[in-house]
């Protein structure tokens, strides 16, 4: 097969991303969700959520639509957000986990949702409106180049978005740059536990924008961060993910060589 640029990759991902915002997506494919969930009814979304570890209080609290069932965890049981924290949520989607972060910063606090993806955008903030989320926006850009200004939050979330960048590196870098001092990373991603086979490994477009083929393995997902400057750095694999990952590619035992793991790390 032809090798993808970086930018391919990335309009790979944007499209398929793009469909699952206007439910356009079709069954077969994966979008960090079983095979078929991003098509599924609101209440197939919750049960997803559910076994990524959101509460049914969670569950009630996010606008209808703002919960498209993606991901691999819940960064908000792992990102301890405080009172008046000002917060940044790396691919927010329809803004699920940017409104049940406004919760917990509270009227003082401050999130920020960045997506590549202007329909995803237009639907978190018409979830905003009718939520009426007043500490919430959402801005348009790629995580590789985040429209920031430098040392401007206090907590970074993401769910399942790093491993979909061509670039990650530079994801981690930017996190860094926008990052108070002092600020902290907290993450739910996929990473390798095994090498993936050719087959897997080499679909830079299915499996790929199905945050698979692009994972990392954890001894580069750490040396990616400390070469950005984080320290105090702990990726926690959660051995328990893999009963859900094997869902997302039926057949192709993917959950022999992924897992979600939970990333934290401080500048």
């Amino acid at each position: 097969m032809n090798k993808l640029t970086n930018d391919q990759i990335r309009q790979n991902v944007r499209g398929r991303y793009q469909k699952i915002a206007v439910k356009k997506v079709e069954a077969a494919s994966s979008c960090c969700a079983p095979a078929d969930s991003c098509c599924d009814s609101p209440a197939d979304f919750d049960a997803i959520s559910a076994k990524l570890g959101y509460s049914s209080e969670d569950l009630a609290a996010a606008p209808e639509g703002a919960n498209l069932g993606l991901g691999c965890g819940n960064p908000q049981a792992i990102a301890e957000l405080q009172d008046g924290e000002h917060v940044l949520d790396l691919g927010s989607g329809g803004g699920f986990d940017c409104f049940l972060a406004s919760r917990q910063v509270g009227d003082q606090g401050h999130v920020i949702g960045v997506d590549m993806t202007p329909e995803m955008i237009s639907r978190a903030r018409d979830n905003a409106i009718k939520g009426k989320f007043k500490n919430t926006e959402f801005r348009l850009g790629e995580i590789e180049h985040l429209p920031l200004a430098d040392n401007s939050v206090n907590v970074i979330i993401s769910n399942c978005v790093i491993n979909l960048s061509p670039d990650k590196q530079q994801v981690f870098r930017e996190a860094y740059r926008v990052l108070q001092p002092g600020g902290r990373l907290a993450i739910s991603d996929i990473v390798t536990t095994a090498e993936l086979p050719p087959e897997i490994k080499n679909d830079l477009d299915e499996l790929y924008s199905g945050c698979i083929s692009g994972a990392s393995s954890i001894v580069e997902v750490e040396l990616m961060l400390r070469e950005s400057g984080f320290t105090e750095i702990s990726i926690e694999p959660k051995d328990e993910s893999r009963s859900f990952l094997k869902d997302w590619v039926p057949g192709a035992n993917v959950d022999q060589y992924i897992v979600s793991a939970v990333i934290k790390a401080r500048k």
